[in-house]
């Protein structure tokens, strides 16, 4: 049966979905974003598994130009001196068509956008109100517009606002007290890795991923640093006193015009009260960085979601809910066990991690349990 849907949200997780519903089905959907625009200056880098790769594939992801985009086959471990540890094939789990893939997030939202921009996006829109009708929802804007649809499908991220005009249960996200500083290496780095793979260069209390995003050679550097508090205007002095002091060398790194953020996490998986709402992307659940997840069960909740909805059981059962939690939980989990493994001070203890690690990477039983029910296909 022929379904109308509000996509709250512009980003990957309410991009992939509106593609999905466009491209395979006829159901009728809007994509609502409060910003006035999409933001295509967002040039950072993100990773996609062999899970997502198979779900993009389905709406033509594979015919994207290789040249913006990149495929690297094997992840480098480091301590923060820059001397290698051991490393660990990603290709395993790659196929012809799925393949692990870097790239930048304003490509996949360019790509993502191209079919649905002009007819089923408005921008500017900010909910102002919400109520049921007649067993369909009814969304009012603050510029007067208004939409009577039988889903709502709530994407607009970690912060939500939109999971307040329907739940009277908060799920406030919390800090993590830890910041992630971020920047585009345009050039050679000085540091002595394999630019080809993703390079993790692990310390006390920090962790440093660098990885290619296309064929100009270019990396993205991302820096996580424990931290009991966020304070932009300190973000240089943080990166001297945790990771420069560590390792000098990686200053070079730092040279350029860096961006940084607090990192943030959903404590509690809810469901929605409302059997007619679902929650997608971050707004569903704040991911950590530390398993390069976020963007892939973006785009696998939007799947989710598709699925049911073309098999007309959405609204049954909850089987949404308790499917997405499934997965989200053994994501959370590595996650959080990664960012203690990536940040362990004490000497005594890295050398004990990197002798294990060395061991496990070795281990197709590890390798499948612990990567291999993340990167599923």
């Amino acid at each position: 049966m022929k379904k109308k849907l509000a996509i709250i949200g512009a980003g990957i997780a309410g991009l992939t979905l509106a593609n999905f519903i466009k491209k395979n089905s006829d159901h009728e959907f809007m994509v609502y974003e409060k910003e006035e625009s999409l933001s295509l200056d967002e040039g950072y880098g993100i990773q996609l598994s062999t899970n997502s790769i198979k779900i993009l594939n389905k709406i033509d992801f594979n015919k994207i130009s290789k040249e913006n985009m990149f495929h690297p086959n094997t992840l480098d471990f480091y301590d923060i001196k820059n001397k290698k540890i051991c490393d660990l094939s990603l290709s395993k789990f790659n196929t012809n068509e799925t393949k692990y893939t870097t790239l930048q997030r304003s490509t996949l939202i360019e790509y993502l956008k191209q079919d649905i921009y002009t007819q089923h996006c408005r921008f500017g829109k900010k909910i102002k109100e919400v109520s049921e009708l007649k067993e369909k929802i009814l969304i009012k804007f603050d510029d007067n517009t208004n939409d009577l649809v039988d889903y709502v499908i709530v994407a607009d991220g970690i912060f939500s606002s939109t999971r307040s005009f329907f739940e009277k249960k908060k799920n406030t996200p919390k800090f993590k007290r830890a910041v992630a500083v971020r920047v585009i290496l345009k050039s050679k780095s000085e540091l002595n890795i394999n630019e080809q793979n993703i390079s993790l260069l692990m310390g006390g209390n920090t962790h440093i991923v660098l990885y290619p995003i296309n064929k100009k050679k270019e990396l993205n550097m991302v820096c996580i640093i424990r931290s009991k508090k966020y304070d932009p205007d300190n973000t240089k002095s943080l990166v001297e006193k945790v990771v420069l002091k560590q390792n000098p060398s990686l200053k070079n790194l730092f040279d350029n015009d860096i961006k940084s953020w607090p990192l943030y996490f959903t404590p509690k998986f809810l469901p929605s009260t409302n059997k007619k709402v679902f929650y997608i992307g971050d707004a569903f659940n704040g991911f950590l960085p530390t398993m390069a997840q976020g963007a892939g069960q973006s785009i696998e909740s939007a799947y989710e979601i598709f699925t049911l909805l073309q098999k007309d059981k959405l609204d049954k059962n909850n089987t949404y809910f308790e499917e997405r939690s499934k997965r989200a939980k053994i994501v959370r989990k590595r996650s959080n066990f990664n960012l203690i493994a990536f940040h362990f001070s004490s000497s005594p203890v890295q050398k004990i991690r990197n002798i294990f690690l060395k061991f496990l990477v070795k281990r197709k039983t590890f390798i499948q349990g612990y990567l291999g029910k993340v990167y599923k296909n």
